[in-house]
């Protein structure tokens, strides 16, 4: 019975594993009203049977569901999906509509309510996270053809934004605080490319990582739960584009791998 189970959420995830590298815009899309498209309206909802493994492995990573996401937040870096996958099946099961306020996220729970605030503009969504993805080190969400046109990010295909897990029994507010008015912020992008319990180690890696950019190379004191680490960032790094580029150039030369932080 597991491995019945287990078979048939495969042939979900597989079937939903998203990428806007290899996708389309639908006809139409530039008269396309998204702001006519209201927002997901938070709600209890049981948890998705085949979605919310305790991990699975895509492209050689494993990652781990959340089973915690109170007070959930995340800057990073989120893209978009549309025609390749619509109608298809995503991975909590539900087919994916490319004209509904949807998401999918890599580890939070399937469903999960979330509030997407574009850095650059301030602007604000609320979509429902019911897929997984997206499958790409810089990226932290991929949000639905819809979503993506009304926190208005079609014309770069990226932004900047902020991700915040929202508590349907309490959609208005965060942390036990009212959601107050958000604003446009004065956001850059970095590479995380290491982190370090030494910062005699993290010193030495970051003059080698040195040799392999023009950026700036800094080493970084993060101190949580009485343990310091010290982690090694490039940055600030111009777009998304140089992003990946610098990403795929660290890989190449043997120094592993790197993730997107905004800061």
């Amino acid at each position: 019975m597991r491995r019945i189970v287990f078979l048939v959420w495969s042939a979900i995830f597989l079937a939903s594993c998203s990428s806007s590298h290899y996708d389309g815009l639908p006809n139409g899309h530039r008269d396309f009203d998204a702001d006519s498209i209201s927002n997901a309206v938070p709600k209890v909802e049981p948890k998705s049977r085949y979605g919310n493994p305790s991990s699975y492995t895509v492209l050689g990573h494993t990652y781990h569901v959340m089973k915690n996401i109170d007070c959930y937040q995340e800057k990073g870096i989120a893209s978009w999906y549309g025609t390749k996958f619509n109608e298809r099946r995503t991975s909590s099961g539900e087919p994916y509509n490319m004209y509904s306020m949807t998401a999918a996220n890599k580890v939070l729970p399937l469903p999960t309510y979330v509030r997407v605030i574009n850095l650059q503009t301030g602007r604000t969504i609320i979509v429902k996270v019911n897929d997984r993805g997206p499958f790409h080190e810089n990226r932290i969400i991929d949000l639905s053809f819809a979503a993506a046109k009304k926190i208005g990010m079609m014309s770069k295909g990226t932004a900047l934004v902020e991700v915040q897990a929202i508590d349907p029994k309490h959609p208005d507010t965060f942390c036990g605080h009212g959601v107050t008015q958000t604003h446009a912020q004065k956001t850059q992008i970095y590479l995380q490319i290491g982190a370090f319990s030494s910062d005699a180690n993290a010193q030495q890696f970051a003059k080698q990582v040195g040799q392999h950019t023009h950026r700036p190379v800094s080493v970084i004191t993060v101190t949580a739960k009485a343990k310091t680490l010290y982690k090694v960032q490039i940055g600030p790094i111009k777009n998304v584009n140089e992003t990946d580029e610098v990403t795929n150039r660290l890989r190449s030369a043997g120094l592993g791998s790197a993730f997107a932080v905004v800061r």
